[in-house]
């Protein structure tokens, strides 16, 4: 069966199962730790959660994981796509609340994908991601989700002269919620794709609505420290390279460090200080058909070596080492789905010139299109 036939079989069967997604995430509190997530904060992700289609578990979702905090909290981020029953919800609560910017953001940024020879669709495909700040946010700053695409379809390439599709793709997610693209943040955008070496790519494009305008862009494939040293001075990055090289060189001798990757943070003023690391211990490519798939002991050495960083909390770390699980048969009203759970990636985030937080972005992926 084609992904595509898999997702709508997916949404079908779980609109039998209920209504929202929180009365999916209901379901799985007894298998999440509450090491990881704590009952109170358990409770205000089943509030946001409430407020969307539990169609949209028919693509991935999961949780950030702050594993520096001792709090046991968490933010949460679901996926749709355009031409699905998630996105007719959306566009039904934009015609019953004018004012509802989520839906009216959403409705928007689909539009441009479904119009006639999409350039928007040519690129990203028909996918968007939703990240809500529910454990990093107060509850006054939770108004709109970050909103994130990547470039799935066609992807963009250092050194493949792809500015175009850069500035399509960034202009496309600020228009949705109203920002007009200035001159300066399209300068400084298109900076961080030119000065990209051969084999990196651009991964993603996120904004942050609630929070204080900037661009968030992730580079990924870099081969060595140097490498990356030399585009970070490029770009003009105003923190000391000596301090994100030193948190390599750490890993590297504990773990075999296969490509480093990079999210900055873009605004009409240019790059900003924090700097979100990846280090990628296995390759991943969106195209894989087993690209959400992890052996169980794949994150095992990664995990480990985070381990020896003194920020990072132990039992969070255990936690999460759990999390990774084989895929699973659950049985509901309508019949059989197949559970798949896992870690998508870990951030290490540099800020002030120093190793301030680590991040584990896990998932859940969900399909009723059980092979018999």
């Amino acid at each position: 069966m084609h992904i595509d036939e898999a997702v709508m079989l997916t949404q079908d069967r779980l609109a039998q199962e209920g209504s929202t997604m929180g009365e999916l995430l209901g379901h799985f509190r007894s298998s999440t730790s509450r090491i990881l997530i704590g009952d109170p904060e358990w409770e205000r992700i089943l509030k946001c959660a409430g407020h969307l289609p539990i169609t949209m578990g028919a693509l991935p979702f999961g949780f950030e994981l702050p594993l520096q905090s001792r709090r046991p909290e968490a933010d949460f981020g679901v996926s749709l796509a355009s031409g699905t029953a998630a996105a007719a919800f959306f566009e039904q609560r934009r015609r019953r609340n004018r004012s509802d910017g989520v839906a009216r953001a959403i409705t928007k940024l689909f539009g441009q994908m479904d119009e006639e020879d999409s350039s928007l669709r040519e690129i990203a495909g028909r996918k968007l991601m939703l990240e809500y700040d529910i454990g990093s946010a107060k509850e006054s700053e939770r108004l709109m989700p970050g909103m994130f695409l990547r470039p799935g379809e066609r992807p963009i390439l250092g050194a493949c002269g792809q500015v175009n599709d850069v500035v399509a793709v960034v202009d496309a997610l600020v228009s949705c919620v109203g920002w007009k693209l200035k001159n300066a943040e399209r300068k400084h955008v298109e900076g961080v794709y030119l000065a990209q070496p051969e084999d990196t790519r651009m991964d993603s494009f996120g904004i942050f609505p609630s929070r204080s305008r900037s661009i968030r862009l992730a580079v990924m494939g870099f081969k060595s420290r140097r490498d990356l040293g030399s585009y970070l001075g490029n770009l003009g990055w105003p923190g000391r390279f000596q301090s994100v090289e030193s948190v390599i060189a750490r890993f590297s001798e504990r773990v075999n460090i296969v490509r480093t990757g990079v999210n900055v943070d873009v605004s009409e003023h240019g790059v900003g200080p924090t700097l979100g690391l990846t280090l990628i211990v296995k390759q991943r490519y969106t195209k894989d058909s087993r690209y959400w798939l992890d052996g169980l002991t794949d994150w095992d050495p990664f995990l480990n070596a985070l381990g020896q960083e003194d920020i990072v909390m132990s039992g969070k770390l255990a936690a999460l080492a759990d999390w990774v699980s084989k895929p699973k048969t659950l049985f509901g009203k309508s019949g059989q789905f197949i559970l798949l759970r896992g870690i998508h990636h870990i951030k290490l985030v540099i800020s002030d010139d120093q190793f301030k937080e680590a991040k584990a972005y896990v998932f859940l992926v969900l399909s009723a299109a059980v092979a018999t």
